[in-house]
């Protein structure tokens, strides 16, 4: 993943430039599956959570099956363009150009080392942290909230794209103390915790 490459019988390969890794996990069925351990996944930028569709997006899954089903039984030959990856290399170019601020910079840090300090913050939060996040965490909240705030049309960073993003660069790198666990508290709620007490200064 972070090496971009791969060695087989001694040989090194290297990876494509829009090489990326992308893992699932189905949370019902878990037999012959084994948790990754945690320096494998804070090698991962974020971890999403998809719940079920609401209904109105239920329906519209069902009519959209529908009509790719349809339509590939007209044209089975349809000409399916390919994204140039030119493209993605030119918005990832454009990412690397959006702003972050000073003061947006320290509030990244101040959430993160929240995460590692949650004694300074708050005597909750410490009772649910037994470890917090890496430097990996910080760059990816970094890139993350960038990728945002260009996804939104703006050149600069906000409060409110980190914000954004602190969820899913954040749940799979904080370990959670047996009392945490033992009360049902989920990284989540540990995050929005931290997001309330830590501040924006600047």
């Amino acid at each position: 993943m972070e090496e971009r490459q791969v060695s087989v019988a001694g040989k090194t390969y290297k990876m494509d430039p829009l090489f990326m890794v992308l893992a699932t996990q189905n949370p019902v069925e878990q037999e012959g599956t084994y948790p990754l351990p945690e320096a494998q996944m804070d090698r991962f930028l974020m971890h999403l959570m998809i719940d079920y569709p609401d209904d109105a997006s239920e329906l519209a899954i069902i009519r959209l099956n529908r009509a790719e089903s349809k339509q590939s039984k007209k044209d089975s030959k349809k000409d399916n363009t390919k994204l140039s990856p030119e493209i993605i290399f030119e918005a990832r170019k454009e990412i690397d150009e959006v702003t972050i601020s000073e003061a947006m910079e320290k509030y990244i840090v101040d959430i993160i080392s929240a995460t590692r300090y949650p004694e300074k913050y708050s005597q909750q939060i410490d009772s649910w942290l037994d470890f917090g996040g890496s430097p990996r965490a910080s760059i990816a909240i970094d890139k993350s909230s960038r990728t945002h705030a260009w996804m939104a049309g703006r050149d600069y960073v906000t409060p409110d794209d980190i914000r954004a993003v602190a969820h899913d660069c954040l749940r799979h790198r904080l370990i959670l103390s047996y009392e945490a666990n033992a009360s049902g508290i989920s990284p989540d709620q540990v995050i929005d915790e931290i997001l309330k007490v830590v501040a924006v200064v600047g």
